[in-house]
């Protein structure tokens, strides 16, 4: 009998945490692992009590035709990473890892090649989450040690995206 990995079980869930989500352009899903122990979930939606845009049928940054990666301000969603660090107390977040999947709201295939966001990549750090874990597709994902935004921090180059 052949076991999937840690990485692909966390990333597992990850996926299907996505599926919660309430965005028609991207889903994400993340999830806070720590000593193997899930510390909380989150997943890319409006904050609650608002509508969300899958209820309003309308995304206002597609109207708008603003490419991904830009003006997230004008976004209705918290994203999934936000979320999951909003969820976990603040000691359990110090050496985690947040494993996270985005998922195509249509066909919900796996997107692979996104990151987080600046914004989110901010509040990682800030959280002390050590690692990052992206699927590309099932059974292929890339690590990042957040240490690498602190080394190679992109708000400096004035690019946006992601």
């Amino acid at each position: 009998m052949e076991r999937v990995s840690k990485h692909e079980y966390y990333l597992d869930i990850a996926e299907t945490v996505s599926e919660r989500s309430t965005c028609l352009r991207r889903r994400f899903g993340a999830i806070i692992v720590k000593n193997d122990v899930i510390v909380s979930t989150g997943y890319n939606g409006a904050p609650r009590g608002r509508k969300n845009c899958c209820d309003l049928g309308t995304c206002y940054r597609d109207k708008l035709g603003i490419p991904r990666g830009e003006r997230y301000e004008l976004c209705r969603s918290v994203h999934a990473e936000a979320n999951a660090i909003i969820a976990a107390p603040r000691d359990q977040m110090i050496g985690s890892t947040l494993y996270m999947c985005c998922t195509d709201p249509k066909t919900g295939a796996v997107l692979g090649g996104t990151n987080s966001c600046m914004m989110c990549k901010r509040q990682i750090l800030n959280a002390g989450i050590a690692t990052v874990i992206i699927r590309d597709e099932v059974g292929s994902h890339r690590i990042i040690d957040t240490r690498e935004w602190i080394e190679n921090d992109d708000s400096l180059s004035g690019a946006t995206g992601y």
